[in-house]
């Protein structure tokens, strides 16, 4: 009971007509509080479905003749008032409510339950690059909990825990080294829960995906799943209860992608329209979690890098008026416009991070206007151009072709 948080008194209301039914009551009071202490106390060291329903069923027969003894020796029924016992009773047999935490800084808090469900909260916030996902497949290779059965919660500013955000490509490299270190430090404590129940020691314990064994013995184990009931239940002396850690992961250095993208454009001569006839990208962002997410960002990455190297600017005319201001005039490219993309990978894990990966979020928006800007300029450089600054526009370049000169700056607006 102490170990559970819970207080064990219980608290009786009565009102009796003269002594001898208050000495009845009070009597019936001690009673009861005896025999659900001692309740209590066999749930707490013998945890298991039998005890948990005997004692619930004995609770509900002793409530029973409490009141109907209540309503012979004083006419009245008898009231009982538990604070907390029932709530011991009802961990017992309702083993779903069996929750391990765990706090990271650019903070995760993970909630597990039985069967493994498990909460995450972070404090970076996904803004679209699909943290929900990485961060589930991140503690699922770590614990072996199935990534479909984590919820992941970011920028809840009533539950987010402390984060420095999300910007620089820093949320894997950072955050999701967070996700990792915690999950291990939880892995830890974890093995030697599951030693003290196979009742053997800690380097006696090896661990496969969602499951701790004996050396020697793989058919003797624990699942991770048992381990964080026993955590609340059935800890080694000496162990504080629960699975609740907390890692602060600072980065030792920068995580280095890398990244090569190489453009063949065909640009007509006549009306200054350039199109890309194909695009090859090359990304080394260490390891990856989650392969298709890595090619979404590769791919959106570039889509943007065609848009400001094509049609993408912001300036002000004479009287200061933003032009750009609006999707009219800052343009998006669509599926019509956007060229097909070639992808290609070479992995070089990060020696510091803790799963080897590294940023992508920035690389192709990084690197991809130079390629297209670059090609292009390579096919008109027979005509003395040696510079157009983006935005490419048809007419821009259809300009510095008929009169062979570089041209510099923001496009002109014309007000006709």
């Amino acid at each position: 009971v102490a170990q559970a948080g819970i207080d064990p008194r219980v608290t009786v209301e009565f009102r009796g007509e003269n002594e001898d039914q208050a000495q009845a009551a009070d009597f019936l009071m001690k009673a009861f509080a005896i025999a659900l202490f001692l309740m209590a106390i066999i749930l707490v060291t013998q945890f298991n479905s039998f005890y948990s329903a005997f004692l619930i069923l004995s609770a509900v027969i002793m409530s029973t003749i409490g009141v109907m003894i209540g309503l012979l020796v004083t006419g009245k029924p008898f009231g009982i008032v538990m604070s907390g016992i029932g709530v011991i009773a009802l961990a017992g047999i309702v083993v779903n409510n069996n929750i391990v935490l765990i706090d990271t800084f650019d903070r995760l808090r993970q909630t597990v339950k039985d069967p493994m469900e498990a909460i995450l909260r972070t404090g970076a916030k996904t803004q679209g690059q699909g943290h929900e996902t990485t961060w589930a497949q991140i503690v699922a290779h770590e614990l072996g909990i199935p990534a479909e059965d984590i919820v992941v919660e970011e920028g809840d500013t009533d539950t987010a825990p402390f984060g420095m955000g999300t910007y620089a490509s820093r949320s894997t490299p950072v955050a999701g080294a967070a996700v990792s270190m915690v999950s291990r430090k939880i892995r830890a404590k974890a093995r030697k829960i599951a030693a003290h129940l196979l009742e053997v020691s800690d380097e006696d314990i090896e661990w496969e995906l969602g499951r701790f064994y004996v050396r020697g013995a793989q058919d003797r184990g624990v699942t991770i799943q048992e381990c964080a009931m026993a955590a609340y239940s059935n800890v080694p002396d000496g162990m504080e209860p629960g699975l609740e850690n907390n890692a602060y992961y600072d980065p030792p250095n920068l995580t280095w992608p890398f990244a090569c993208y190489i453009a063949t454009v065909e640009v007509d001569p006549e009306t200054g329209v350039w199109d890309v006839l194909r695009l090859v990208a090359v990304d080394d962002c260490g390891v990856r979690i989650n392969p298709m997410i890595v090619e979404g960002q590769i791919m959106g990455g570039l889509t943007e890098a065609y848009a400001m190297a094509n049609m993408q600017y912001i300036t002000f005319d004479e009287d200061g008026n933003c032009i750009g201001a609006n999707y009219i005039d800052y343009l998006l490219p669509t599926a019509w416009e956007t060229p097909g993309f070639e992808l290609h990978e070479v992995v070089t894990p990060c020696p510091h991070h803790p799963i080897g990966a590294k940023g992508i979020g920035e690389c192709a928006t990084v690197g991809g206007p130079a390629a297209f800007v670059n090609a292009v300029m390579s096919a008109i450089e027979h005509t003395g151009v040696r510079n157009v600054d983006m935005p490419l526009m048809p007419n821009r370049v259809y300009d510095a072709v008929r009169n062979g000169q570089d041209i510099s700056g923001m496009p002109p607006v014309r007000v006709d």
